[in-house]
């Protein structure tokens, strides 16, 4: 009897063991998830089951009990044997998966490593070969110096340099899909565009490469331009140089100018974005080049992008350069000490514009009414016309020489600003290297119809600065004397 007392208090004592011993759905779900200690702590237990069954029967002195006790024992036996060997095919599927994630491990290391030395190879299925451009641009780069500049509006030495400067900003990787293309293509394709402005289609017919890669070289070579010549090629005089533009304009017979100033119209398609507001006043669409020229016809400002509805007046009034002159305490642009005093006043160094533009101590423009006008004020007006006309000739060089400025282009309104200000840069490259400007290209800038004509100019309609007033008028009136200076 107390053998029998012992099992069932053995049984009682842990019932989710074992299905065995009467366990339930916890015990099989503990036997699944128990961490291997835990394991080890059962059959720990197992074992002292058993001990505890064996002492109570050579303890007892019950003779028929003897078989039944026996029979318990070897099932709690039996129990243990299943359990451990449950444990140790658990273990081998853990190291079997152990050793499948190293093997894939290493056969994908071993993969990349053969990859990475086997040689870049050409695949067709991914570039496709255009014949007819390969050979333009092969029989171009053996055009002479005439060929070469009609072609891509720029001489060859000028090309160079131009590759000399940009080439490392536009130089793509190389890699195992293809070769990529060289920067004087891309160069090319991209002169080729300013000269011309064509369709992308034709351009990639002529180049031998894909649409969309001709819209994304214009792009990238047109940022590079802008982002590293912008500012080593268009600046204000300073210094010197200031020293020679100011020579330059008085060798036009007007006296401390450093610049003239004045804004074209630039044509675009009809943006998707408030058209309406890009319309000027002839009825295009266009945006506000603003530019200020020395007396070499070199673009010293630019500022560009405005919408063509706006007049010259508010696009000077939203620059840097009219935020850099008016944020001085005194007001003036270019350093006080090359001003000169004549009559008592002080004459600064100036720009000068049209009578679109405000009155300005560092801005001068000359009398809008003619009727009414003195023989000083007129010749004082006619002296600053004349000195005024080398931004109409640099506007003229400009367009004639890109013609993507002469008529609307497919490329988006909000890059038109950084074209703009890529050709006024490649247009002052020319004229420092000396690069001609071909007669033939004023020709081809006649306009068709009406469409391309430049809107009237409107006088500024602003109150008159008193400073500016007494400035023009003691130049008016002391001209040749302060040309002695």
């Amino acid at each position: 009897m107390t053998a029998v007392k012992s099992l069932k208090e053995l049984r009682g004592a842990t019932p989710g063991a074992h299905p065995s011993l009467g366990g339930n759905a916890p015990g099989r779900a503990l036997r699944h998830h128990c961490a291997p200690s835990f394991v080890l702590d059962l059959k720990m237990e197992e074992a002292a089951r058993s001990a505890a069954l064996l002492c109570s029967v050579f303890m007892s002195g019950s003779a028929p009990l003897l078989g039944g006790q026996l029979s318990e024992m070897g099932r709690l036996q039996a129990a243990v044997l299943r359990r451990s060997r449950t444990q140790e095919a658990l273990d081998r599927d853990r190291r079997r998966r152990q050793y499948l994630r190293r093997r894939r491990a290493f056969l994908l290391s071993s993969i990349a490593g053969i990859l990475s030395v086997i040689p870049t190879t050409r695949r067709p299925i991914w570039a496709r070969r255009r014949i007819r451009g390969e050979n333009f641009w092969a029989t171009a780069e053996s055009y002479d110096e005439d060929a070469w500049k009609a072609q891509f509006r720029v001489s060859r030495s000028t090309f160079d340099y131009l590759v000399k400067l940009i080439g490392p900003s536009i130089q793509r990787r190389r890699t195992n899909y293809r070769t990529p293309i060289e920067p004087r293509r891309r160069l090319a394709i991209t002169l080729w565009w300013f000269a011309r402005s064509g369709e992308y289609r034709s351009i990639a017919d002529t180049f031998g490469v894909g649409i969309a890669t001709v819209c994304i070289i214009v792009r990238q070579v047109t940022s590079a331009i802008v982002e590293l010549l912008c500012r080593r090629f268009v600046s204000l005089p300073t210094g010197q140089q200031l020293d020679e533009t100011i020579r330059g304009f008085a060798d036009r017979c007007y006296p401390l100018c450093a610049g003239a100033i004045g804004s074209t119209h630039i044509p675009i398609a009809p943006p998707r974005d408030n058209p309406d507001h890009y319309v000027n006043a002839r009825g295009w669409h266009s945006v506000i080049l603003q530019g200020v020229v020395d007396h070499r016809l070199r673009f010293t400002d630019v500022y560009a992008g405005w919408p063509g509805s706006n007049s010259s007046a508010s696009v000077l009034a939203s620059s840097d350069l009219y935020l850099k002159a008016e944020d001085r305490p005194d007001g003036y642009l270019f350093p006080r000490e090359k001003s000169v005093l004549s009559g008592g006043v002080e004459i600064p160094v100036h720009l000068i514009s049209d009578v679109s533009f405000p009155l300005r101590p560092w801005l001068m423009k000359g009398y809008s009414d003619e009727h009414q006008l003195s023989p000083e004020q007129r010749r004082f007006t006619f002296t600053l016309a004349s000195a005024r006309s080398v931004v109409d000739a640099a506007f003229m060089r400009l367009k004639g020489r890109w013609r993507c400025l002469l008529k609307k282009s497919d490329i988006d309104v909000s890059m038109m600003p950084k074209v703009v200000a890529a050709c006024c840069v490649l247009h002052n490259i020319c004229e420092l290297q000396g690069d001609a400007f071909l007669p033939e290209w004023n020709v081809q800038m006649a306009p068709s119809g009406t469409y391309l004509i430049q809107p009237d100019v409107v006088p500024c309609q602003e109150e008159t600065h008193g400073t500016a007033e007494v400035v023009r008028r003691t130049i008016a009136y002391n001209l040749l004397s302060i040309l002695q200076h």
